[in-house]
């Protein structure tokens, strides 16, 4: 290993020239101890301690520590009085607006919860570690000098990530950065930075509502290179990082949100990303390109050059032109990120191209699954990618208008089904109409523009599962096997028991004794029984099988519910 200059502050250490190709720790947990109530001190030191991530201490509870693999301790069985907690609260700075403190001199986060009349009766105390190497992978991206926006979940290592950039930037590359530290999360609590971000500075926000604000004076007021910003999640702070980058600043910044696809789909935080607007072509031009006519377009540059993904702490999807990738997801290109993954200590880097939905397939929509490779085996190569072998080989998604069928019932099936489409609020957007029977003839102005528009209208009998089912698999051409149609069969022998059921119920509420039904399976039977309980009604099966049968009855008559 190289050598390395060290600085010391509060006994941690960090390199400040040469390469970070070791993994570094250190979590001031002393401090940590040292604020809590004694008993809580006392049992954590009998535990190990290396991966804790929260102490939490709720009145009337046992304390409890969590790790980072999501394993929780409690500390005891002796539960958390008032005066534990308000031993607490006195030693640290007083809550912000957010209800968070910490600890000055760390990185230790204190969250506070309260009652209605504003009294602490719980707090989380989270554990803030220095990290040294995590951004080792994506170092050659940071030395660039482009804008870095990262998206990930809660506890991935964004935070963690910034705050070694912006010490990097500052001490290695010798530029003028910014942090603005809303939450104190990044450098620390107190007013004198922590040593983990080197000689960068630190702007405090007084409170969440103010980071905009806080962004713009940085820029107008301490002539900065490089802006870090922890959390974008308003339009109004979107609209400054906007006005920052547009200035000539590097901005280094995470934002809400799992995935990329996430981000383009937010209304407040797409102008990150380049904006997304609604776009009407011509015939020629919808011909030409084989879509829909209103689509979904890019309006401007984005704000970011570069977007990062944190899959996990060990794992990142790299976007490399944001631009390009925001425009390949908006015409549902297949799209391949380079993913970037690290060993535990952060010493060794493999890049490579794979498949997004082989890296978090639970975040991938069912038309990004299993699909040809198309693309050379470059970082995000799109000049290889075949559009007219896609547009060939793949049916384009198929968008589905509904009028009054149900659409928690078109989206299961959609989802069982495995099917490519989905349901659109825009009839100018839709494939094929799906509307319930009774407005066949009833002259409906929506089914007279979707004539106008020539897009082909289905109807359904009634809202239920296997009636849908059918007419979606009408519509869509898609073949039944011997499996479904015995699945058909049952849903629509449900269908009509049910339908029946519901019939005889409304005849006994406006004053008929008592009406039998025709014979069902005992399954279906015990869906009839449950139907009419709902309705305050009593029933029975007589008969027996294959000819037993339900007798709905009024309430003063009859057994409830037998066979």
């Amino acid at each position: 290993m190289k050598s390395h200059e060290y600085i010391e502050s509060n006994s941690v250490h960090l390199y400040r020239k040469g390469d970070m190709d070791k993994l570094n720790f250190y979590s001031d947990l002393e401090k940590m101890i040292s604020v809590l109530p004694r008993k809580v001190g006392l049992n954590l030191r009998d535990k190990c301690l290396d991966d804790l991530t929260e102490i939490v201490l709720d009145y009337g509870r046992p304390p409890e520590i969590r790790h980072s693999d999501g394993k929780i301790e409690y500390l005891g069985e002796e539960i958390v009085t008032l005066e534990d907690l308000e031993s607490v609260t006195k030693k640290i700075e007083s809550f912000t607006s957010d209800n968070r403190s910490g600890i000055p001199g760390t990185l230790h986060r204190i969250s506070a919860i309260r009652n209605r009349k504003g009294h602490v009766i719980g707090l989380t105390c989270r554990v803030g570690r220095v990290v040294t190497g995590t951004i080792s992978c994506i170092r050659d991206l940071v030395i660039t000098g482009k804008s870095i926006l990262f998206l990930g979940r809660p506890g991935v290592g964004k935070t963690t990530k910034l705050r070694e950039i912006a010490r990097l930037i500052a001490d290695e590359l010798g530029k003028r950065v910014i942090v603005i530290d809303t939450s104190n999360e990044i450098a620390g609590d107190g007013d004198v930075p922590h040593a983990a971000i080197g000689r960068a500075r630190r702007m405090q926000v007084e409170s969440p509502e103010k980071q905009k604000d806080v962004m713009i004076e940085a820029v107008e007021n301490h002539t900065p290179e490089v802006i870090v910003v922890d959390e974008i999640g308003t339009e109004a702070e979107a609209l400054a990082a906007r006005t920052i980058a547009e200035r000539g600043v590097m901005l280094v910044a995470t934002a809400h949100g799992n995935v990329l696809e996430n981000l383009i789909k937010n209304p407040l935080l797409s102008d990150l990303v380049g904006g997304i607007s609604s776009v009407t072509l011509g015939d020629d031009e919808a011909r030409k390109r084989s879509c829909q006519k209103t689509i979904l377009e890019r309006e401007k540059q984005p704000t970011f050059d570069m977007v990062v993904e944190i899959v996990d702490r060990n794992t990142l999807a790299v976007y490399k032109n944001t631009t390009e990738a925001v425009d390949f997801i908006l015409r549902g290109w297949p799209i391949q990120p380079e993913i970037r993954n690290v060993d535990e200590t952060y010493t060794s880097c493999s890049v490579e191209v794979v498949k997004k939905e082989q890296v978090h397939p639970s975040l991938q929509p069912v038309e990004t699954r299993e699909k040809p490779k198309l693309f050379n085996a470059t970082p995000q190569s799109y000049d290889d990618f075949d559009i007219d072998k896609y547009m060939k080989d793949f049916q384009p998604n198929k968008k589905i208008y509904i009028y009054a069928v149900s659409r928690s019932l078109i989206d299961k099936l959609i989802e069982r089904l495995d099917i490519n489409a989905e349901v659109t609020r825009n009839i100018d957007e839709a494939d094929i109409v799906i509307s319930h029977k009774s407005y066949e003839k009833a002259g409906a102005k929506i089914l007279n523009v979707a004539k106008n528009y020539q897009i082909p209208i289905y109807f359904v009998k009634s809202n239920t599962m296997g009636n849908i089912q059918k007419t979606i698999k009408e519509a869509l051409n898609i073949k039944c096997d011997a499996g479904d149609m015995m699945e058909e069969s049952f849903f629509n022998e449900t269908d009509e028991a049910l339908e029946e059921a519901k019939t005889a119920v409304n005849k006994v509420l406006a004053g008929v004794p008592e009406i039998e039904l025709l014979p069902r399976k005992q399954h279906i039977r015990r869906l009839q029984h449950e139907l009419v309980e709902q309705h305050n009604l009593t029933s029975k099966s007589i008969g027996d099988e294959p000819n037993r049968r339900l007798k709905v009855l009024s309430c003063g008559q009859g057994l409830k519910n037998v066979g």
